[in-house]
């Protein structure tokens, strides 16, 4: 990943200070310090998913959208990635699209959080029939 992000130019750096903040749930904060890199590495997963992490975070639903849809797009076996737009669509309260990535997801990889939040999404679109 060092390499992808340019370790000698201060973006690795860059990109680990926004992990961090991410993981400290200062999503704003995270994104002032991912812009330069975004601004050098334009298509690179990792980047992408630390981004449309800390848009969810800070709910800037459409960016957080737009940056897993990318990352599909880059790499269409990305299981987290399709978890994320999933989780994304379903805050958006977009039910019926948030199913087919929660599906994917959980047929790729089943972990708790993944079947968690498409047990949540079936259940919801059972009672509200489909959306808001």
């Amino acid at each position: 990943m060092a390499e992808e992000l340019g370790a000698g130019d201060g973006t690795f750096e860059a990109f680990r200070r926004a992990e961090a903040l991410v993981a400290q749930q200062r999503p704003l904060d995270a994104l002032a310090a991912l812009e330069p890199v975004l601004e050098v590495v334009t298509n690179a997963p990792s980047v992408l998913l630390l981004a449309g992490r800390a848009y969810l975070g800070s709910a800037q639903f459409r960016r957080a959208e737009a940056a897993f849809r990318r990352v599909l797009e880059l790499d269409p076996t990305d299981h987290y990635a399709l978890f994320a737009l999933g989780k994304t669509l379903q805050r958006q309260h977009r039910l019926t699209e948030a199913l087919p990535p929660l599906r994917m997801a959980v047929a790729m990889r089943p972990l708790p959080e993944y079947q968690e939040a498409l047990g949540e999404v079936s259940a919801r679109i059972a009672v509200e029939g489909g959306s808001w």
